[in-house]
């Protein structure tokens, strides 16, 4: 975990797993695992905050474009232990993107699981951009046989 977590960025990245424009199978599957389990209750989320692929600490655009942080647990624990960078929770309240996203983590990781097997041209270009940018990422393989 960071020092301190950063605010997210105005829109999600081109490759956000929210995104409704982005690639399906871009992610490991591992990735897309994650983002459902934020759309429970309160109580029974996840307790770590969901940060950025491609910005290192910060909050993930997307992610904070379709849940609720009022209602997020995440939220609640890293703002409980002073984690956020100043005033990063109160604009987290009324976080707005102008990029279309899914209606949920679940609608977003369906989305992103349909292609895995097959991921696209577009997905296989977008994975060799991330992979260059941070060899860390959790990606397909780019150069795999469909």
């Amino acid at each position: 975990m960071p020092d301190k977590i950063l605010a997210p960025a105005v829109r999600p990245c081109a490759t956000c797993p929210y995104r409704l424009d982005a690639p399906s199978g871009l992610w490991h599957p591992s990735e897309y695992a994650k983002l459902s389990g934020y759309d429970q209750e309160t109580p029974f989320q996840p307790f770590d905050v969901f940060l950025c692929h491609q910005v290192r600490d910060a909050l993930c655009a997307g992610w904070c474009g379709v849940h609720d942080m009022g209602e997020n647990l995440a939220v609640r624990i890293a703002a409980a232990r002073h984690q956020f960078a100043d005033r990063v929770v109160p604009a987290l309240y009324d976080y707005t993107t102008p990029v279309p996203l899914h209606p949920s983590g679940r609608a977003a990781a369906e989305h992103g699981l349909r292609d895995i097997t097959e991921p696209s041209v577009q997905a296989r270009k977008a994975a060799r951009k991330l992979l260059r940018h941070r060899g860390d990422l959790q990606v397909l393989d780019p150069d795999a046989a469909p």
